[in-house]
Order: structure tokens, then sequence, then C-alpha cells
């Protein structure tokens, strides 16, 4: 992952669908964080959901503005919700709160850090949205986005994810194969790293094992693999996707394309479960956000662990200026 370094980049967090534990997350990592910190942030919620998540998560934030508080972008609830309990109403606030920060982003050129939402309550509020990645796609006119888990030890970013093994299979072709190894390489490139060494995971066992257990790493990674060298990148692949992971977690490669959700997710959580960051890439803004989901067995109880939300505001707060990605 990045260095530190001292951006002073505005910060604004969602605190997600307000039933989970997004709020209580975002109330203990702004408990933990500093003055000066919480001075750059500004959080996009529900302030009777926060501030009662703040009592429950024993956190002394107070929500204003003003000296000593956090700036706050109060959005009322529409509906009952309740603490773990799935419902339209929680799924439209959670909606609200990324339409408002997305035009916050816009407006004052801030990364978003986003706490989880769920997909199927905002659903049944009628936004029909695959999860965050696609939706702030949408919100900011995005051709493409791509998603990238950060940590220490492996970086992943995907070909596909939340979709069908069926349809994962079907999108692997070599234009986007190609546009995600170019993504990839384009943030680390961000972050500091002159030539980023890209591993791209086969899909099929052993690759196929030319032909023998499918095609499509011959047909489709290949020759975006080839692609990408001809263009002056470090790519490697099609490689064996149950040695690749190992591979790139022992130094050997700063990124790993992986070709679908849970080829890429597993071996990230399992190094990774409680410091990996996932960040979107190829969108007009920046966004990191947790990655776990909205808990919805522990809402309410102050169980919730912030350890991933703090992970994410310090990827944000790394993040150069986006023009050094030009």
């Amino acid at each position: 992952m990045a260095a530190e370094s001292r951006n002073h980049r505005a910060i604004i967090i969602t605190s997600g669908d307000p039933a989970g534990v997004g709020p209580e997350i975002t109330c203990r990592a702004l408990a933990d964080l500093d003055v000066d910190a919480r001075n750059e942030i500004t959080v996009v919620g529900s302030r009777a959901v926060l501030e009662r998540a703040c009592s429950i998560a024993g956190a002394a934030i107070r929500f204003g503005g003003e000296h000593d508080s956090v700036r706050l972008v109060d959005v009322p609830l529409r509906g009952s919700v309740l603490p773990g309990t799935l419902s339209a109403a929680a799924g439209d606030a959670a909606y609200t709160y990324i339409v408002r920060a997305v035009e916050l982003a816009q407006d004052e050129g801030g990364c978003l850090v986003t706490a989880p939402i769920n997909k199927e309550a905002m659903n049944a509020a009628g936004h029909a949205f695959d999860g965050h990645t696609g939706l702030l796609a949408h919100l900011t006119g995005a051709p493409a986005s791509f998603m990238l888990l950060a940590s220490e030890r492996l970086s992943t970013i995907h070909v596909s994810t939340h979709v069908s093994l069926a349809e994962a299979i079907r999108r692997v072709r070599p234009e986007r194969v190609l546009a995600t190894i170019e993504a990839g390489w384009r943030h680390f490139r961000r972050l500091g790293i002159a030539a980023p060494r890209i591993a791209v995971a086969g899909l099929n066992p052993h690759c196929g094992e030319h032909g023998l257990f499918g095609s499509e790493d011959e047909a489709a990674i290949a020759p975006a693999v080839a692609r990408a060298r001809e263009a002056g990148i470090d790519a490697s692949g099609p490689i064996s996707p149950d040695t690749v992971f190992h591979r790139a977690a022992n130094g050997e490669f700063d990124l790993v394309v992986a070709q679908y959700h849970d080829q890429g997710h597993i071996p990230t959580k399992l190094i990774a479960f409680d410091t990996t960051v996932n960040v979107s890439l190829g969108l007009p803004i920046d966004r990191t956000s947790v990655d776990h989901g909205t808990a919805f067995d522990i809402a309410g109880t102050g169980r919730a662990s912030h350890v991933n939300m703090l992970a994410a505001i310090a990827y944000a707060r790394r993040l150069p200026p986006r023009q050094a990605d030009r």
C-alpha cells in the first residue's frame, strides 16, 4: 500500500445502511482520529442514527461542524429503521447518502469513504444496483469501473465482481481484461510505483492445460496480457490461479488481476481480513471503502470493530491529488 502522505484531502464518509454497523464504525473511527483529521471530514448520514450509534459505541463525537465537532450533511430518514432489520427505508437512506456524497466529492474534490450498504435493502427501495461500484459508476457517468482490494501483502483487481459465476466467465474478454490491467497499472503508478509488476490470474485450473480444461485462458487472457506488454506494462500471465496469489503475497508481484469476485476476494481476505480496503478505480472521483458487510447480526450491540474503517480512511488520506494520475 502507499506510503503515508500529508495531502490534507477532504474526506467524505457515507455512514452506510442505517440498520447495519456502518454508523457505529463511523463513530468509533472518528473518535480514534485526532482533531485535525476530523476537521477534514464530512459525514453524510442521518443525525438521529449517528447520535444513537455514538451512544451505543461509546464514542464522544458531536456533529455540526462547529469547533471540535464533525461536519454533517444530515439526511433525515423517510420511514422507520431498526438496527439489524433489513428494510426498504434503510436501503433508500443508504442510497441517498451516496448520492449526496458524490455531489460533494464532485464539488469539493474530496475522497469518498463508504460504510457498508445492503444490496437487497437498496433494491427493495427501487434502486437497482449491484453495489457501490456500479452505483458510483452510474452517478458519475463513468464508462467502466473496477474493484481493487488493497492490503499490505496482497492486492487484487477484478475483471468482474457482483455477477453470477456463469456471467463472470462470459465477461472474460480481451478488452475487459486489458482494461482491468491498465486500471490497476495507472493506480499503482499514481501511488508512486514507477513500474508496477502485474500478474494476471488464469480462469481455469492450470490455465486450461492448452485447452483440456477450457479455452478462455488462451483465447481471451493471453492476448490481453500480450497487448499490455506491448504498451510497456510489466504484465505476466495467465498464471495458474492456485499459485499466483501465493507468489504475489511473497513479494513477486505488486498486483494480481483476478478474473471474478471470489477468485480475488478469498485470498485477500484470508491474508488481511480486517485491514483490506476496497478501492474503486475508473471513476472521476476517488473512493475507498471497508471490505465487509452490514453485519445485521451485531448491529446495535456495540460489538462492531472499526479497524477496517480506519484503514479505509487512512488509504483515502494517502491518495495523491487526482492530477497525479494524468
